[in-house]
């Protein structure tokens, strides 16, 4: 018998559950399948989202010969091989072609690709998890199309479970579910179709007797977590991201939460090394000794291992995310790449160069002010080259530790123009 998520796959666009977005009518994916004119394109989105779904109901609008490929295990040769029989498939309009997982291909791969898409007889559908900006080659995106799947809703998943159950009880199976445990079954699988049927099947299958059961403790029972743990990809990524936009957004409730869909991925380097990018970036000047804490921290984390590393972490990001913020040292590095990469900024100048040589005053090296030497161990000079002079990187901003700073060297500076010590 097929597994139960192949069982429900829609083949018609009435029947396809979700993607209103691209799919609602008068949208511009379902016009274009509505009218056969379907282009090549990349479907991106997370897993059980109705991908592969899709590919097979655009080419039964097309009337188009459909092949499936996954490029996991397919070649190149595979594709040579349905291609060099297009001028022998009567009756049909040319081909589909739909690679799932398309990232897998590699460069050389994906750019042999072209010469089949672009004569109009082939038509590629592509799918991905991966973010395509990153995962496929610019000429493949270049020629196709990108439509972004959605995970679906809670109340769409429960739409595809109660289907399911009703085509299972019109073939005489005895079941009994409830909207809760359906609800139940939609929350954990997350926006996943292929998921939840497959809970919904093991659900069904593991219990004795004619008359089965759907409930909330029969589901809970089948200790199927909700928690997503993987350590790699546009989703891990994206964690990472909200954790570094809650902490520096100061909200260290969001920013626990992803913290532990983090720590459920197991990939303890990762967030180690964001936790001390956040502290430089996102703290900064606001709280300089921060650095100091968290490198403490994340090494006693990594000493200490998984699970009882997760405390630390816990602590770790509780303490970035309320602490006060600057990013006045990430914008002055930034602003100064950036005038490297675009400016002649010029020679360093003479008086600051490496005078520890014989005849360097006779190369003009020389004039250096020794700051020690002066009161409040400072002297008014020129670092900048002299391109640069005048320009500011560090703009000090609003916070206890650098309003001090600030009106220290303020006084120092004051004090050292006027002669007044």
């Amino acid at each position: 018998m097929k597994p139960l998520a192949e069982l429900m796959r829609p083949v018609s666009l009435e029947d396809f559950i979700g993607q209103n977005q691209i799919l609602g009518k008068g949208k511009p994916l379902y016009n274009l399948i509505i009218k056969k004119m379907i282009p090549n394109c990349v479907l991106y989105g997370p897993p059980g989202t109705g991908k592969t779904t899709l590919a097979g109901i655009m080419a039964n609008y097309m009337d188009k010969r459909f092949y499936k490929l996954n490029a996991t295990t397919a070649s190149l040769k595979d594709v040579q091989n349905i291609t060099s029989n297009l001028d022998n498939l009567l009756n049909y309009k040319g081909v589909v072609i739909y690679i799932d997982e398309l990232q897998y291909f590699n460069k050389k791969q994906q750019q042999a690709l072209l010469e089949f898409i672009e004569n109009g007889k082939v038509t590629l559908i592509a799918s991905t998890t991966e973010n395509p900006y990153f995962a496929i080659h610019k000429a493949v995106l270049s020629r196709c199309n990108i439509f972004r799947f959605l995970p679906l809703t809670a109340d769409e998943v429960m739409t595809g479970l109660k289907r399911a159950l009703d085509k299972l009880i019109g073939e005489n199976m005895k079941i009994k579910y409830s909207r809760d445990a359906l609800r139940y079954i939609a929350e954990i699988s997350q926006g996943d179709y292929r998921k939840a049927y497959n809970i919904l099947e093991l659900a069904v299958n593991s219990q004795m007797g004619e008359e089965k059961e759907v409930s909330v403790e029969c589901v809970e029972g089948l200790g199927q977590s909700s928690m997503r743990a993987d350590s790699s990809g546009d989703e891990f990524y994206n964690v990472l991201s909200a954790l570094q936009k809650s902490i520096r957004g100061s909200d260290p409730d969001a920013s626990v939460h992803y913290l532990a869909r983090l720590i459920e991925g197991g990939n303890i380097l990762a967030v180690t090394r964001r936790l001390a990018v956040i502290t430089a970036e996102d703290i900064g000047l606001a709280c300089p000794n921060a650095l100091s804490v968290v490198n403490s921290g994340l090494e006693l984390a990594l000493k200490v291992g998984f699970p009882e590393a997760r405390i630390i972490l816990s602590e770790l990001v509780i303490y970035l995310a309320t602490l006060p913020k600057s990013n006045s040292a990430y914008l002055a590095i930034n602003s100064a790449v950036e005038d490297l990469r675009h400016t002649n900024t010029g020679d360093v100048p003479d008086h600051l160069k490496d005078a520890h040589y014989g005849g360097a005053s006779k190369l003009g090296v020389k004039g250096y002010k020794y700051p020690h030497d002066y009161h409040n161990n400072y002297v008014k000079q020129e670092y900048m080259p002299r391109k640069l002079k005048g320009k500011k990187y560090y703009i000090t901003q609003n916070n206890k530790y650098e309003d001090s700073v600030k009106k220290y060297w303020n006084s120092v500076k004051k004090t050292a123009e006027s002669g007044d010590f």
